[in-house]
């Protein structure tokens, strides 16, 4: 039976060019000149440590690496920016987590999303990604679509169809 599988992922390699592409963009801008900025990546938690001098700098910072990441291939919601800066002596220090697979509960309303748009195909979740399998690939193909098309806050990838 024809079978494919949704994902949320981000690439390592292209969230570090996109990291590195920011940094080398804030060292060049003239509002960011003689201002203390710090953008490290935290591999292994899939964490972005930033550092600057004050709210509005920080914002700016964060709209720059948001727009190199889009560039780079990673949607903006891959980043999950519900942690709010706080100051740190005279600076201002924020950590962006970077979202990687699907959540329980995340994969729960995917699925009932699924099911409620009346597609003869059978959902799984198997770890952090669910198994969409169905008789039709013309089904699968509408599940992608509508998948696309929610207004869900996670980046989905669609891989391994098989017929």
């Amino acid at each position: 039976m024809p079978s494919f599988d949704i994902t949320s992922k981000v690439d390592a390699q292209a969230l570090d060019n996109a990291v590195n592409v920011t940094k080398k963009e804030i060292s060049n801008r003239f509002d960011f000149k003689d201002t203390p900025v710090t953008v490290d990546l935290n591999r292994k938690d899939m964490k972005i440590q930033l550092e600057t001098a004050d709210d509005m700098k920080m914002r700016q910072l964060i709209e720059v690496l948001i727009n190199r990441a889009n560039k780079q291939g990673i949607s903006p919601h891959a980043f999950d920016l519900s942690h709010k800066p706080y100051p740190s002596g005279k600076t201002v220090k924020q950590e962006i987590g970077v979202k990687n697979g699907i959540k329980q509960d995340d994969a729960k309303k995917l699925i009932k999303l699924i099911k409620d748009g009346g597609f003869k195909v059978q959902t799984q979740i198997m770890d952090d990604m669910i198994r969409v399998t169905g008789k039709k690939i013309d089904d699968l193909q509408a599940v992608i679509q509508l998948c696309r098309s929610s207004e869900l806050e996670l980046p989905l990838q669609f891989e391994n169809m098989r017929s």
